[in-house]
């Protein structure tokens, strides 16, 4: 009991966050009569809230240094309807389409992050400026009107799935396959890291703590991968989404570039007198997020089957949310890209359940807004106590 104890202390927010996403799913499964756990439904889960968890994985990056983008719903926008004047009436290959979207989307960060880190202007403003600003060239590039549709081979980005090359007719053996590797690979990394720390001394908790994690992380991972193996596999958006979680977070646990992004949030000062070049590292940042808030608009197209004026309306806030639920902190500094993409699941969640049970969108914003004000509340009254 000692050792869970000490365990929760030490991840409080994130442990928190991780136990109210299982508590919400299955209040929302009883509630929903089963519904929401069902496969088409986990699997509408995953396609509904994809663009949202890789705006939230870029988001917390940018929270962690201390700053905040209100732009990049309005770039997600924009970068869309580029993707349609390209594809659809330049008629250019998809593949050569999609590589200079993306380059869009950094160019645009590298705009908004000249002026935070270069001119100093606060992040607010200039990202405010930005969802003007791209909002309006929305508009302008698609001169108000919806253009559609995709390319196949493009659709497929968001809405295509895996091919069973093992020739499954009942379930997706692949994804079964995939499901078993991928929870030994984590057993095997949870293994090792334990006994790097036994090395070194560190406190670890008891064995027996360790050995349920083990088999609870292969429980979890293949009765989901099972779970969607019964209807079509694991969608192509869900690799997108699980290679950019485990890129970004061995960039943030294992690099030199995550130490120094947490170091400029945590005392901006004192990283710039440590040698940390702040400034370079606040213009990545940004970047970065206009790299991945492309891919978000690329992604959202590419569901829709249409680029619309109307796209990308409040991801901003969706992505700023999940940061805050998953654990970042509101002065900077803290945060993690699991943290953020449990704060997703959460929001998710909570959309999709409502959404079954009919709840209108009115009281959906409503309830959202309680559940954002009580995590940043948790977040600041626990740094105080601290």
């Amino acid at each position: 009991m000692n050792s869970i104890t000490t365990l929760l202390k030490k991840n409080l927010k994130q442990s928190s966050m991780v136990i109210a996403l299982v508590l919400i799913t299955l209040l929302f499964q009883v509630l929903t009569d089963g519904t929401l756990l069902k496969p088409l439904n986990i699997t509408n889960l995953i396609l509904q809230n994809s663009y949202i968890l890789i705006l939230a994985v870029g988001m917390v990056l940018v929270i962690i240094t201390g700053h905040i983008d209100l732009s990049v719903g309005s770039v997600a926008a924009f970068v869309g309807a580029i993707s349609a004047i390209l594809m659809i009436n330049m008629q250019m290959n998809p593949v050569l389409a999609v590589i200079i979207c993306l380059a869009v989307g950094a160019l645009i960060g590298a705009w908004q992050g000249f002026w935070v880190a270069y001119v100093g202007i606060p992040a607010f403003i200039v990202t405010l400026a930005g969802m003007l600003l791209f909002r309006g060239l929305t508009l302008v590039v698609l001169q108000g009107q919806s253009i559609a549709p995709y390319p196949e081979s493009f659709q497929k980005i968001s809405n295509g799935f895996l091919p069973d090359f093992f020739g499954g007719t009942d379930i997706h053996i692949l994804s079964i396959v995939i499901g078993v590797a991928v929870s030994l690979i984590l057993i095997g990394l949870e293994i090792k890291g334990r006994n790097n720390q036994l090395r070194y001394n560190f406190e670890v908790g008891s064995k027996g703590l360790f050995y349920a994690k083990l088999v609870a992380i292969f429980a979890v991972v293949n009765t989901f991968t099972y779970v969607l193996a019964t209807y079509r596999g694991l969608p192509n958006i869900l690799v997108i989404l699980f290679i950019i979680i485990v890129a970004y977070t061995f960039v943030m646990k294992k690099t030199i570039i995550g130490r120094h992004v947490y170091a400029v949030g945590g005392n901006l000062k004192a990283a710039s007198l440590s040698g940390v070049q702040t400034k370079k590292v606040t213009f990545g940042v940004f970047v970065n997020m206009g790299v991945l808030a492309a891919l978000s608009g690329l992604i959202f197209a590419a569901r829709l089957n249409a680029a619309t004026p109307r796209a990308g309306n409040l991801f901003e806030l969706d992505a700023i949310a999940a940061v805050f639920i998953g654990g970042a902190s509101a002065y900077g500094g803290v945060g993690t890209v699991v943290g953020a993409v449990i704060g997703g699941l959460v929001m998710g969640v909570m959309n999709n359940g409502m959404s079954i049970l009919g709840l209108g969108i009115d009281w959906q914003q409503a309830i959202k807004g309680l559940v954002l004000l009580a995590a940043v509340a948790f977040d600041i009254i626990n740094k105080k106590k601290s």
